[in-house]
């Protein structure tokens, strides 16, 4: 295993929520494991959006940030599941809050109705917090992220009954 492989890995390792990749090819051996960092800090408000980096063209469908005063964002990609479910997914990368900080309800629990606009979680992204909206109106049935837990763009975050 070369270097330029290595570091492919350690990029791969990091953007995912993988805790530990071991990997053995003869007698070469190489373990990674991700650093773990102490509970996040939550912010009250975002005091203004940073523009977001969008590396190529086929990413411009990402939603910008919003900002505290309320303007809303694009909401999130929601699509049709079986059973007549609605997955609301996460719109970029980052770490998944419930509230707004860590002696606040969360936005939305299994049972609360949802409706167009409603903010039903926020990401983290570079120090920056992004509320998410529901763009579908329904009862929330299963809440699929653990709090303060990494995700991926496209990762699905809640389920949805319209």
């Amino acid at each position: 295993m070369d270097f330029k492989q290595i570091q492919e890995l350690l990029k791969i390792v990091n953007r995912s929520n993988i805790g530990e990749l071991s990997i053995e090819e003869g007698d070469f051996k190489i373990t990674i494991r991700q650093k773990e960092d102490a509970p996040p800090v939550y912010a009250a408000q975002v005091a203004s959006p940073a523009p977001q980096y969008l590396p190529s063209p086929q990413h411009q469908q990402l939603p910008a940030a919003s900002n505290a005063g309320g303007s809303s964002s694009t909401p999130p990609a929601a699509t049709k599941e079986a059973d007549n479910l609605i997955t609301i997914k996460s719109p970029m990368i980052g770490t998944f809050y419930r509230s707004s900080g860590p002696d606040k309800p969360a936005f939305v629990s299994v049972g609360d109705e949802v409706s167009v606009g409603k903010t039903v979680c926020i990401i983290e992204a570079m120090k920056l917090f992004n509320e998410i909206e529901s763009e579908i109106k329904g009862t929330i049935v299963k809440v699929l992220v653990e709090d303060a837990s990494p995700v991926e763009y496209d990762q699905p975050l809640f389920l949805v009954e319209p």
